[in-house]
């Protein structure tokens, strides 16, 4: 059986990253509209109607638009913008970091697929919390930094033409639009400093969380962390623990690329220390369009259609 998979956004970042995919994709077709009928209501509640699933790439009063006319015909939506991912009746198409949130998903006709940063924020924390690591009210910082295809098209398109720092920090007010998924699927009391920046290359992303020893609930080592997201993820062919890891005597000498896992759907965990582990160092590396984005979206999809998941996507 072939899905028909309606792409409402195709011309943006996200959409064009989704529509690869599909294309590549053996059990589903994606379709679009061209230009003259990609903002017509009429047409596009025309095609929700016709296709097993819209997947929403835009902008997010855009995507709450397109979310009102796919329910004015019972069509199934996952929304890759901000716009419903704390929304009442929306479930968190995050699957790997909830019980039970792959059969949510399967059943539902409103999937909010996670923003890219909360991705690997919500990676880091939410196991950590849950095992009583971490407190509800801790005071977190994130630095993070992605790819400048993360700003969509006028962004790549001001980096291309050289109209961009190198590396610039941005989010200064403190109010970026991921902070209230990451609390909330964190399970957080206070938000945290969230600091993300972009640098001068195309896709990729880092998220950290630093931790001290003394702040944490109790006493833990690099090992117990480890073992942590190790548990949480198991099985999950889209999260796995990179390589080296805290004590390697090879950390000493290591870069972390951000850029490595471009074109890639799946994410990396790393957990270094200092040498008496009073100090943590938490990453999370992604491809910004993959698994935080596009490659989620579709992951979402496959789950949704009861379809391997991995299907079109590279592991």
């Amino acid at each position: 059986m072939t899905y028909r998979i309606f792409i409402d956004g195709a011309a943006g970042t996200t959409g064009l990253q989704v529509n690869e995919r599909l294309a590549a994709h053996p059990s589903v077709t994606p379709v679009t509209l061209d230009d003259a009928q990609r903002k017509d209501a009429a047409a596009r509640r025309e095609m929700m109607a016709a296709s097993d699933i819209t997947i929403l790439c835009l902008p997010d009063d855009a995507a709450r638009e397109s979310a009102a006319l796919a329910a004015e015909v019972g069509a199934r939506v996952i929304d890759a913008s901000t716009a419903h991912r704390t929304a009442e009746g929306w479930d968190f198409g995050f699957v790997e970091l909830f019980e039970g949130a792959g059969d949510a998903v399967a059943n539902s006709a409103r999937i909010s697929n996670p923003g890219c940063y909360s991705t690997g924020f919500l990676a880091l924390a939410r196991p950590l919390v849950r095992a009583g690591i971490i407190a509800a009210d801790a005071g977190l910082t994130v630095p993070a930094v992605s790819g400048y295809s993360g700003g969509g098209k006028g962004m790549i398109g001001r980096f291309e033409a050289g109209e961009m720092p190198q590396h610039g920090a941005y989010g200064l007010a403190l109010a970026h639009k991921h902070i209230p998924e990451m609390m909330r699927y964190a399970g957080l009391d206070r938000a945290p400093i969230f600091m993300p920046s972009v640098g001068a290359f195309y896709a990729g992303m880092l998220v950290h969380l630093p931790l001290h020893a003394a702040s944490l609930n109790h006493a833990v080592t690099a090992g117990d962390i480890h073992d942590v997201y190790a548990a949480q993820f198991e099985g999950s062919p889209f999260i796995r623990m990179g390589a080296p890891q805290a004590g390697d005597p090879e950390v000493a000498a290591m870069m972390l690329d951000a850029s490595a896992l471009a074109g890639c759907d799946h994410m990396e965990i790393f957990v270094f220390a200092n040498a008496d582990e009073s100090q943590f160092w938490l990453t999370a590396r992604l491809d910004n369009l993959g698994k935080g984005a596009s490659g989620a979206a579709v992951q979402n999809m496959n789950i949704a259609l009861g379809l391997d998941e991995t299907a079109g996507l590279s592991v």
